[in-house]
């Protein structure tokens, strides 16, 4: 216990000495816990060597530092190793590019095919900054080789980890044509993993990569695939499909996204979760702000308003939840001829729960309407709604009420 605690803290410890006590005694007790016979105390050593390696210099870290690395990297105990795949990057940033190159590429690969998952998972996670400073050339041929490996690990986890990285080294190659022959084989292999984890994390940073490899790569390649998942039986997968259509229609153009991806933005709309379906509705806001009225008014409207009297409450409630929403948005005129009869109507639905929400609705939508439709109309109807028989309806009718009038 007392040689961990002394390893845990031995790089804050060094940090307050002066310099000529660091080589003398901090060194000469690096060595000795590098050395012990427990492995909790080996790798607790191996946490202090970023802190130590900064206070030695580039020459110290050299002679002192890199050697012990060196030595864990292959150390019996897979958690020494895994602190030392953790660890690692931080060398590079002292000790340069060239014995980076030299020294720890190959290092940093090897642990990329530790046999420990928890040790390859580690070292994956330090492939972006790795990459990153020994930049696109050398990644192509060292690094990249073992990720594509790493892509078809038996651990999902590994595969998670996978995931999370490719899509943000994707940038560092430079140019498309690479991208396209050598990331994008994994990103689609990924794509299609069983496990949903992995596929969330490529679906969450594909705007790393759709940026690059451009539009032509775009739909051949990554759009089945995104079609695919966008009805995946995980949740949180649509869910992350969902949140990346905007930046997705805004490469796509407005005509290719209406071919293409169009439908499945009034599909969600009907989705077994209502968190899809809330996503699906303010998804119509975020699209309509980028295509603009036209759009909302040609391609949403007649394919959503006729879902208004759909046979199930939670659904009517999606579609109020949409109108809503993209009344924000839309010209005053659709909001005051087309959105707005199509809320007043719900007055009469034989739903408690649709007839308060579309209170609450109208409590917002109220400041966008012209304030003489508001007295002429929405006032009307919400005194009207007052005297509803449900008594959470003349709560929130009540409450709207009171916002109309200030």
């Amino acid at each position: 216990m007392v040689r961990r605690a002394a390893a845990q803290h031995l790089g804050a410890y060094a940090e307050k000495l002066e310099n000529e006590f660091l080589v003398k005694d901090v060194m000469t007790m690096f060595a000795e816990l590098c050395d012990d016979d427990q492995d909790s105390v080996r790798l607790l050593a191996v946490g202090s060597c970023s802190s130590l390696s900064k206070l030695l210099g580039k020459e110290g870290c050299i002679s002192k530092i890199l050697p012990t690395v060196q030595k864990f990297s292959v150390d019996k105990s897979w958690r020494v190793r895994y602190m030392v795949a953790q660890q690692v990057y931080e060398l590079c940033e002292v000790i340069g590019e060239e014995v980076t190159i030299k020294e720890l590429v190959p290092l940093y690969v090897k642990l990329l095919k530790d046999n420990e998952a928890e040790v390859r998972v580690a070292a994956a996670g330090k492939a972006a900054e790795f990459c990153s400073f020994v930049g696109g050339p050398l990644s192509l041929k060292e690094i990249l080789p073992a990720l594509t490996e790493l892509s078809n690990d038996t651990s999902q986890h590994v595969r998670a980890a996978i995931a999370t990285v490719v899509m943000v080294i994707s940038p560092i190659f430079g140019n498309a044509d690479t991208v396209e022959a050598s990331v994008l084989p994994i990103i689609l292999a990924l794509l299609r993993d069983e496990y949903p984890d992995v596929r969330l994390n490529i679906i969450s940073n594909l705007q790393e990569v759709s940026s690059i490899i451009g539009i032509q790569l775009l739909q051949k390649n990554l759009l089945p695939a995104i079609v695919a998942l966008a009805e995946d039986r995980h949740w949180r997968v649509r869910l992350a499909i969902i949140n990346y259509f905007p930046l997705l229609a805004k490469q796509l153009g407005i005509f290719s996204f209406n071919d293409i991806l169009g439908k499945l933005c009034i599909q969600w709309l009907e989705d077994g979760v209502s968190t899809i379906r809330y996503a699906a509705a303010h998804n119509l806001k975020r699209l309509a702000e980028d295509f603009g009225s036209d759009w909302v008014q040609e391609f949403v409207f007649p394919k959503m308003l006729d879902k208004i009297q759909h046979p199930h409450y939670l659904f009517r409630m999606t579609i109020l939840e949409a109108v809503a929403a993209m009344a924000t948005v839309v010209s005053s005129e659709i909001l005051t001829t087309v959105l707005l009869p199509e809320m007043l109507k719900c007055n009469k639905d034989k739903v408690p729960n649709v007839r308060f929400h579309v209170c609450q609705l109208m409590k917002g939508l109220i400041p966008h309407v012209d304030p003489t439709i508001v007295e002429s109309t929405i006032k009307p109807w919400l005194t009207d709604l007052q005297e509803d028989d449900d008594h959470d309806v003349r709560f929130y009718a009540r409450d709207a009420l009171t916002a109309a009038l200030y």
